[in-house]
């Protein structure tokens, strides 16, 4: 059956090895490295002479040995004290010709000295100062805290140890791009589904049904949205590509070592070896068909298990349904039996390594820090609503009084804070005077009496705080008497016109009565006057309690009606910032992942006086967006609309702020490859211990992303474009964009070098699987190959070459001639093909042996690259096939 080329797919991948470099690297160099380093330690005013007075001591490090450099760091170091602006820090390029011992050697005394200091601290009644970072809150030459002690100690001792790490491995890799070809290669009987066996005249009927079940565990696959296409129903269990993919992906969930930030669909990480293993020994090649023919062979099993299909046979009476096949045996003599097998789709996979990359490799903290703050504001508004209700103000906190620092009374400072109306106190004291006539009966000087009642009344919500009685009487010369019910006599000597007496106070009479109230009294030997008197009443204990109850309640329930209001608000945020989390399409949340990560790469290439948009820039876009404070203005810069008209601002700034790192953001824009990036997510217990408690428990339904969010750092493998290997190099070494004319001698530039140029004959090196050609799929794009057994001499004419077989290679395409481990491997353009024995290339600028191997390889390659594996898969189709009586021997 002939192979359907026309439906070859193909899903990219790559192997990534980490390169060993054995010679000694030179003191000059790791610019950025040593630049990272000096500024995480944090160094603070007065530590550098601290240290250089450590260097002098009897323990000399490696940095005291040479003065001359070592008073150039500490010079350059001293820069680095509590900077006021990130932009003021050196450039990393001033880190070029400073020795990384001398810099370890100074990390180690920093240590030293910071140890000393914690000391101090901790020793009782201590109070050394020492220098402070004049941003800090305490004043610079105060007393430090131990929290604040301890915390530079701790990030000088990550900061020391990592500078060893990034120092003592090689940041360089390579990355082996790779493609997985998958082509339909025609229908192979399957295994055995059903027998049915039939007796001579021997009736059945034959139900058959066939029902595929589609795995939910796997998220969707990013270049099928990119197509437009939903894997749903079968496409998802006969489509072996679309099954790979989505086990790739199911595989990913579960694998926090590598993920990629781009079109790579998965990567296959490979052990750390030496440039030179990149020939017939790769063990990388091994590793990754080992990797792939394990995808595609899980891919097919699920296929397989999800696919089913059922025979069964049931009794026919009476009629039978449109899906039932009636079975007959013919023979009245002989039985017969009925075989039904599964067709099974066969498919051709070629593994091709097409490309070789550049990798250089870098370490970033909290990759996913930006990300987090809606998690952070998601955490803080679910503590809210979890709170409950809880009112504050007790009772004795209302008071008609004006505390210290009000100027209204307390109340209605509870009241305005609580948005409630209260009812006003009563007046705490109230005065009633009341005034009774004494009428003449007979005259001064009788012996009579007068009998009668006084009414006292007090208000509502008062009682009796005091009564003074005042008493006028008209001439007389006999003593005079009033008795007062409950109090007694009250005696008017002869002569005497008035008295007046506090009956409260003497006695406490009638102190507290409430409501209504009768005095009775009798007036002995008078004759005419008035009796007067004078009723204060205070507010009830009682009285107070109830408005203060009144109060309370009014704020209370004004208080409750806010935090409801404020509850369903914030239960509103919650509900938002959880749609705004998870209604994300796939491609998307990738999208903003490796946003994140080039951020991250850029923050730790360029430094913190690198600014995404510096002040300057900043205020020359508010400049083009109104007067200062105006809203225009603040709506601009919010939602990002300054330049949406036809002309550019009228600003006294220079617009060439804007192009302060332009070079630098050019270079590493051109010779990154963004669209194979892998990074490597190390677990949380790599962040702040703090935040350990946080990290674990972020949840989000893209299980890569929450991966990405709990990571607590991340290993990022840039890869460098083509021909950009020997430049990149030199600038992270050097930080410079501009290649010299000389390079330094330096291994990392030689292994760029040997990159780039083993890249730039087609890929060679790696043997191919099948030296006759590209597989048994030949559309004219895949490699050829053959081997020569004989010597050959280098030559500037043309050279006629024997080989085992010439088929294949085309005048005017180009040949790669012996092993790269060989050390003489070469490109030549292949002139013309004689016959089936030889071919003519135009040169040789080599010669090429037969003393240390019995043949040598010489590939074309094609378009497609070298092919390093090729299998076959097999997956069910929706098809099956009958079989009377088939010969068992045969059957699978």
């Amino acid at each position: 059956m002939p192979n359907l080329t026309n439906s070859t797919t193909s899903i990219l991948k790559a192997t990534h090895v980490p390169l060993l470099v054995t010679d000694s690297l030179p003191a000059a160099g790791r610019a950025i490295v040593k630049s990272s380093y000096v500024r995480q330690l944090n160094l603070q005013t007065g530590e550098v002479d601290a240290v250089a007075a450590t260097l002098d001591g009897n323990a000399k490090p490696a940095a005291a040995k040479a003065p001359s450099k070592s008073t150039d760091m500490l010079t350059l170091l001293r820069q680095f004290e509590s900077p006021q602006l990130a932009s003021q820090l050196p450039d990393p390029s001033a880190f070029v010709n400073i020795d990384q011992t001398d810099l370890a050697a100074f990390g180690q005394a920093l240590l030293s000295v910071r140890q000393r200091a914690v000391k101090q601290i901790s020793a009782p009644g201590s109070q050394t100062p020492i220098a402070r970072n004049a941003t800090n809150t305490e004043m610079i030459n105060a007393p430090p805290s131990m929290g604040w002690a301890m915390n530079q100690l701790n990030t000088g001792i990550v900061a020391v140890n990592q500078f060893g790490a990034n120092t003592a491995v090689t940041p360089l890799g390579m990355l082996n791009l790779e493609r997985l070809e998958m082509t339909p290669a025609g229908i192979e009987r399957g295994g055995l589904i059903a027998t049915i066996p039939l007796a001579p005249k021997e009736r059945t009927s034959v139900v058959q049904k066939e029902w595929s079940v589609t795995s939910q565990e796997f998220t969707s696959i990013v270049s099928d949205s990119l197509e437009n296409y939903s894997e749903t129903g079968v496409t998802e269990n006969t489509q072996l590509t679309q099954a790979t993919a989505s086990q790739v992906s199911h595989a990913n969930q579960f694998n926090i070592n590598d993920s990629v930030s781009g079109s790579i669909g998965f990567v296959t990480a490979s052990v750390a070896s030496q440039f030179s293993t990149q020939d017939q020994t790769s063990q990388s090649a091994s590793a990754s068909r080992n990797h792939a023919i394990q995808t595609t062979k899980k891919a097919s099993s699920r296929v397989k298990q999800s696919h089913k299909v059922t025979i069964s046979t049931s009794t026919v009476t009476g009629s039978s349904e449109s899906t039932t096949r009636l079975l007959e045996n013919p023979s009245a003599t002989d039985p017969i039996r009925i075989d039904y097998f599964s067709l099974m789709r066969k498919w051709y996979v070629g593994l091709y390594r097409y490309g070789l990359r550049l990798t250089y490799d870098i370490t970033v903290p909290e990759p996913a820090a930006a990300m987090r703050a809606v998690y952070e504001t998601l955490r803080q508004l679910q503590d809210q609503v979890a709170l409950g209700f809880t009112f504050p103000v007790q009772y004795n906190e209302i008071t008609e009084e004006v505390l210290s620092g009000e100027t209204d009374p307390n109340y209605l400072v509870l009241a305005q804070r609580y948005a409630a109306q209260v009812p006003p106190p009563s007046e705490a004291m109230r005065t009633r005077f009341i005034s009774i006539t004494i009428p003449n009966l007979d005259g001064d000087n009788n012996d009579n009496m007068i009998f009668n009642l006084l009414p006292i009344t007090v208000d509502d919500d008062y009682e009796i705080d005091d009564i003074t009685l005042e008493v006028d009487l008209s001439n007389s010369a006999i003593d005079r008497a009033i008795h007062l019910s409950g109090y007694g006599p009250i005696a008017v000597a002869a002569g005497q016109f008035s008295t007046t007496i506090d009956l409260t106070a003497a006695t406490g009479f009638m102190a507290g009565y409430e409501g209504a109230q009768t005095l009775s009294y009798w007036i002995t030997n008078v004759g005419a006057g008035t009796i007067s008197y004078t009723l204060k009443m205070k507010w009830s204990d009682e009285a107070r309690a109830q408005w203060q109850s009144n109060v309370w309640n009014a704020l209370y329930n004004a208080s409750q009606t806010v935090f409801y209001a404020q509850q369903q608000a914030l239960t509103a945020q919650i509900q938002t910032l959880q749609d705004k989390i998870n209604n994300v399409d796939t491609l998307t949340l990738r999208r903003e992942e490796n946003d994140e990560i080039m951020k991250s790469a850029l923050r730790w290439l360029l430094g913190p006086g690198f600014e995404f948009m510096p002040p300057e820039v900043v205020n020359l876009f508010a400049s083009a967006s109104g007067a200062p404070g105006s809203a225009a203005r603040i709506n601009a810069l919010t939602y990002g609309v300054n330049f949406t008209g036809n002309d550019l601002p009228n600003s006294g700034l220079n617009w060439n702020l804007m192009y302060a790192n332009e070079d630098r953001i050019n270079f590493i824009n051109q010779a990154i490859d963004w669209d194979n990036v892998l990074y490597y997510l190390y677990s949380y217990f790599w962040d702040e211990p703090l935040s350990w408690d946080f990290i674990r428990q972020i949840q989000h339904p893209d299980s890569t992303r929450q991966a990405f969010l709990r990571s607590g750092s991340a290993r990022i493998v840039l890869t460098v474009r083509p021909g950009w290997e020997v430049a990149w190099t030199n600038f992270v070494e050097y930080f410079s964009t501009e290649l010299p004319s000389d390079l330094p001698s330096h291994p990392y530039l030689t292994i760029a070098q040997q990159i780039q140029d083993y890249d730039s004959t087609n890929y060679p090196g790696i043997p191919p699987a099948n030296p006759d050609g590209g597989g048994p799929i030949d559309d004219g794009s895949a490699q050829v190959g053959t081997t020569c057994d004989s010597d050959l001499s280098a030559s500037s004419s043309p050279v006629t070459i024997p080989v085992a077989d010439s088929a294949g290679f085309v005048a005017g395409e180009s040949a790669v001639i012996d092993t790269w481990g060989s050390g003489v491997q070469e490109t030549q353009t292949i002139t013309a093909v004689p016959d089936g024995t030889h071919i003519v290339v135009q040169a040789l600028s080599s010669a090429h042996s037969m003393t240390n191997q019995a043949t040598f390889p010489i590939v074309q390659a094609g378009s497609k690259g070298v092919l390093i594996g090729e299998w076959f898969e097999y997956t069910p189709s929706s098809g099956t096939d009958i079989a009377v009586t088939s010969n068992l021997a045969t059957i699978g």
